[in-house]
């Protein structure tokens, strides 16, 4: 990671800390849930009994998976769509902000669903994926504390833009924010993993 993206990355999570601490700020405006789009899309997530598979859990930090992203699929995308965005989120990691471990946008509209082990390679021409917490590109799975389960939500947003205007280098947490303000709809589907 370059000392730039260092820099910025420090400072949004500064900012963001500062914004929730500040006097009723976190009331009027959730940081963990900014987008106002209607919940109208249905998501399902490849998995059995409701938790991550191991092939889908990060490899490092004392985990040991195979770090291929979790299958996806949604419906109910309005036809006004211009594109399909993805972020992967655990809310429950002690950061006080969560955890972003996986983003995708400027997917085109027709998409219906990533399968398992999306990568650069497989992933329609045009799409990006983001920056992840963990400091890298591309799908980062969980790797929690040792302790109670966390949750990974997994929310996909029907955009009005074809192209929402970033590259690479945008963290989860700038995403999230832009999405805000770009998206007509929006599904959600969770999965847990604890170690």
């Amino acid at each position: 990671m370059t000392p730039f993206r260092i820099l910025r990355t420090l400072s949004l999570a500064l900012i963001l800390a500062l914004a929730g601490s500040a006097s009723g700020f976190a009331q009027k405006v959730p940081l963990a849930e900014p987008n106002k789009a209607p919940e109208t899309l249905k998501v399902t997530l490849d998995v059995k009994g409701g938790k991550v598979p191991m092939e889908s859990v990060f490899n490092g930090f004392g985990c040991t998976g195979g770090n291929q992203s979790i299958g996806i699929s949604w419906t109910g995308v309005p036809k006004e769509a211009k594109s399909i965005a993805i972020l992967m989120h655990d809310p429950d990691a002690p950061t006080g902000v969560g955890f972003f471990h996986w983003s995708v946008v400027d997917l085109p509209a027709d998409t219906k669903g990533l399968a398992k082990g999306a990568s650069p390679k497989s992933l329609p021409p045009g799409a990006i994926e983001g920056y992840t917490d963990f400091g890298s590109h591309g799908y980062g799975g969980p790797c929690p504390p040792p302790g109670k389960p966390h949750r990974y939500i997994f929310t996909v947003y029907a955009v009005k833009e074809a192209k929402l205007g970033v590259d690479a280098s945008a963290t989860g947490a700038l995403l999230r924010f832009m999405l805000n303000g770009n998206s007509l709809a929006l599904g959600r589907a969770t999965a847990t993993f604890g170690r």
